[in-house]
């Protein structure tokens, strides 16, 4: 991540409304660089599709080309606002489009006509998204709930201080016991929260080119340290999650992707990865004790030596890359081919266990836990008991969910409801800056919009509490000490 320009309040340009920093230039040559990235995918894809029936192949090149058209457009518009809508559409580019055409392993076991039937539900999604993103319409909101800010503007430290309080918590909750049970959930959305809000406003900052130099090295550290801390679970997604937000964070501050820092992150997880079976069989299944803040470096080393030993070894589930391991088109092709026959539809059963979780547990101590639709539809389709969900969770996503529910119509009216939403957020908060209450609320949509193998209950459950936190803190803050 380069480019940086003097001002004498760094703080102006992530302050002021996104649609007047970006000059049009930067847009066009972003907007050039995915072209010709997309482009390169498809040409690829066409050439080495491992798919067994041609309209799998087209079908492939369609949904890719659904994913990735929004945020190309967003890229030419140049508006600078945040891809929210965007993010949220690329994921099916590796939920869907690339395990479809690179012949997933797990996608052998269903038909033809299974797998033609989930990807027409999939490119069925896509085109009432995009559909109803173009022609929804939303103007700017110019009210002083829509344009005021809520913190001071001179909080730069405080963003700091933010991501060190968010990264050693990240070290406590993975690495010790200290935190009693009780108490987790309620630090871990304050905490996450606020690193949400830091991560993404520091990191546009350094897009911007407003971020100095010491702070620059700051941040970067941080963000590792998070990373790192994250990876000692042996969950992937913890990491990746951090990187993707500040990647975006920056994208949206200078108009460039950060390519450097993108394929180290892509090598580095790739070759975690490959170890990834192998470490959890010791630390999982074998309960070997976790590492401790001093036996990280070890622990790392130990991870790379298993995925160098895996790679020369040939072991055939290993070799499957990271890319296809973020599959939800298999998953979906099992909902398919089980559903309205021999299972019926869910008609909604797991939509009703939305409204719950709005409920502070604090209110209810008997609340159902936020995975409660994952874990209704593992049991309905056969692939965990009661019991291993209390252990595992299998990443079901959003477009498996509507279609378990209502069918192609399910996934129709995601779509529309999702694309609408998205488009009135971001139309009403055009003139909105980063630091009120909807610049902040965009901050966290951005954030869960690539969080697409969650059930729409852990979604917006989840969604929930980070803004209770995201927006809380600054409210607290504001009153407690002004502005």
């Amino acid at each position: 991540m380069t480019g940086e320009t003097e001002s004498a309040d760094p703080v102006e340009a992530y302050a002021a409304p996104p649609h007047a920093l970006r000059p049009p230039q930067r847009s066009n040559r972003l907007f050039t660089v995915g072209l010709l990235a997309v482009s390169a995918l498809l040409v690829y894809y066409t050439l080495t599709s491992n798919t067994d029936d041609p309209l799998h192949l087209y079908l492939g090149l369609l949904i890719l080309v659904g994913a990735t058209l929004p945020v190309l457009l967003w890229a030419k518009r140049g508006n600078y606002d945040f891809p929210v809508f965007e993010v949220f559409m690329l994921t099916g580019m590796t939920g869907y489009a690339i395990p479809l055409l690179s012949g997933h392993e797990q996608l052998h076991v269903f038909d033809d006509s299974t797998i033609t039937a989930a990807a027409t539900g999939v490119l069925l999604f896509q085109v009432f998204a995009n559909f109803t993103y173009i022609v929804t319409t939303a103007r700017p909101k110019r009210t002083p709930a829509w344009t005021e800010e809520v913190i001071a503007r001179n909080v730069t430290k405080y963003l700091e201080y933010g991501m060190i309080f968010t990264t050693a918590y990240t070290a406590v909750v993975l690495l010790t016991t200290w935190i009693p049970g009780d108490l987790q959930g309620v630090l871990r959305a304050v905490c996450y929260g606020i690193g949400i809000m830091s991560c993404f406003i520091l990191s546009r900052m350094w897009g911007q080119g407003t971020l100095p130099p010491q702070k620059k090295v700051v941040f970067a550290v941080l963000v590792i340290l998070q990373v790192v801390f994250n990876l000692t679970s042996l969950f992937l997604v913890g990491g990746i999650s951090i990187l993707v937000l500040s990647f975006l964070g920056y994208v949206t501050g200078s108009g460039r992707l950060p390519l450097v820092p993108i394929v180290l992150s892509f090598a580095v997880f790739g070759l975690l990865h490959t170890g990834k079976s192998v470490m959890r069989l010791k630390y999982w299944e074998h309960h070997a004790p976790a590492p401790t803040l001093t036996e990280i470096p070890a622990f790392f080393a130990e991870w790379i030596d298993a995925s160098i030993e895996v790679k020369q070894e040939n072991v055939p589930e290993a070799s499957h890359s990271l890319l296809e391991r973020t599959s939800l088109m298999h998953i979906m092709c099992l909902v398919v081919t089980n559903t309205p026959s021999p299972l019926p539809y869910l008609e909604g059963a797991t939509y009703a266990q939305i409204p719950p979780q709005f409920v502070p547990r604090f209110f209810w101590k008997d609340k159902p836990e936020g995975h409660i639709s994952t874990h209704t539809l593992a049991v309905y389709y056969g692939l965990q008991d009661v019991e291993s969900t209390e252990k595992t969770t299998v990443a079901f996503g959003l477009l498996s969910e509507a279609y378990a529910n209502y069918g192609y119509f399910g996934l129709a009216l995601l779509g529309v409801a999702f694309a609408f939403a998205l488009k009135k957020v971001s139309g009403w908060s055009a003139l909105s800056p980063i630091l009120s209450y909807p610049g902040l609320l965009k901050i966290v949509l951005i954030a869960w919009s690539f969080q697409s193998e969650l059930t729409l209950s852990a979604w917006l459950g989840s969604l929930y509490q980070a803004c209770m936190a995201v927006l809380g803190v600054p409210f607290i803050v504001r009153n407690l000490f002004g502005r």
